[in-house]
């Protein structure tokens, strides 16, 4: 009996034991699985990206991804008009100077320059920096048949003719000669020193000069020009690569036209009853406007002012090469080509031709000379 009941506390002891172990074990001793590995949950605020400009951009620059970019904003300070997508500003111009730094709104910008302020020309606003737009005449072949248009390269050629001139007098030579006849002493009527007045004829003879002839070896002969001294031509690039910024005239007051743009057409007039109207007449354009640096804007005043013909010739698209080029004169032509003098023959061909027949006349005949 004694035996039974101490086996029996035993026992009793043992299941309190476990079953306190137990207790303590899954409330103070077992590992807190929920928070191993598992980082606090922290409320993270709503954010967007907004559009901001990275650089100062003058007013008309057109804007594109290296003068943008994205800063990071809380939603709740996102305001309207704000752009949240790099492709909803590019490719479209600052209505006014923008700094750099601060988010691009829907009324900072504009689509195209028309939509600009009427604050300065349009056309202005194709210029790069540092460079100007200066206008010259053209005709049809000076500017490729008319065939330029706006954002087109072109190369600009001067064809320069010179003559001789009397340094002195800075008139053509030769001179004309003169002849004095007689010498009167005058005296001023307050008895003042006298002065010597001669009589000057001129004559219509030119200046010449003598020579020997072979055949009379006694005699000299006096040489005078058969005709008004002939200028020597010269043609060379001035201007290597030039942007057309417009082509005709751009219209006035507003400046509502735009870089390229021509003047709406005449509206074609209603004909009466019966009555035939014949279409307007479009005229051609006289001039060109090229983006040029302003030294080269001086040099073209210059030949314009003092009469050289300039021309143009279009360069291809995307072609960056640099152009080196020679003078060309008579005697380039000449050296260059391999081109001889023609001989001094006793024999000719028939009929006599003055002039090589010009494959723009009508009739195709030659023109003789005077």
């Amino acid at each position: 009996m004694r035996r039974g009941r101490v086996f029996l506390y035993l026992s009793l002891i043992v299941v309190l034991l476990v079953v306190g172990g137990y207790f303590l074990y899954q409330n103070f001793m077992k590992p807190d699985t929920t928070s191993v590995g598992v980082p606090a949950e922290v409320p993270v605020p709503d954010r967007v990206d907004i559009v901001v400009i990275t650089q100062k951009a003058p007013r008309g620059t057109v804007l594109n991804e290296t003068v943008l970019g994205l800063i990071s904003l809380p939603r709740d300070l996102l305001i309207s008009g704000m752009f949240t997508d790099l492709a909803q500003v590019v490719g479209r111009q600052a209505k006014f100077d923008l700094d750099s730094g601060i988010p691009l709104t829907v009324n900072m910008l504009v689509d195209s320059a028309a939509q600009l302020s009427d604050a300065g020309s349009v056309a202005a606003l194709s210029i790069p920096e540092g460079m100007v737009a200066k206008s010259i005449p053209i005709s049809r072949l000076a500017s490729v048949s008319y065939a330029l248009r706006p954002g087109d390269r072109v190369v600009v050629i001067a064809s320069m003719q010179f003559i001789d001139l009397d340094a002195d007098f800075q008139t053509i030579l030769p001179n004309s000669t003169g002849l004095v006849y007689g010498s009167n002493i005058v005296f001023s009527a307050e008895g003042g020193p006298p002065r010597l007045t001669s009589e000057i004829v001129i004559t219509d003879g030119k200046f010449g000069r003598a020579v020997k002839d072979n055949e009379l070896t006694e005699e000299q002969i006096y040489v005078v020009p058969s005709e008004a001294q002939r200028p020597r031509l010269a043609t060379q690039i001035i201007i290597p690569s030039a942007t057309v910024l417009h082509v005709g005239d751009f219209g006035y007051g507003t400046g509502s036209l735009g870089a390229g743009e021509l003047p709406a057409p005449e509206p074609t007039p209603i004909a009466a009853e019966g009555e035939v109207v014949a279409p307007p007449v479009e005229k051609p354009p006289d001039n060109i406007t090229l983006i040029v640096s302003p030294q080269e804007a001086v040099n073209l005043t210059y030949l314009i002012d003092s009469g050289v013909e300039i021309s143009l010739a279009l360069r291809s698209a995307g072609d960056s090469t640099v152009i080196d080029t020679k003078t060309a004169t008579m005697q380039f032509f000449l050296d260059d080509y391999s081109i001889p003098l023609p001989a001094k023959l006793p024999y000719g061909l028939a009929p006599r031709v003055d002039k090589v027949p010009n494959p723009g006349n009508s009739t195709g005949e030659a023109e003789a000379v005077p």
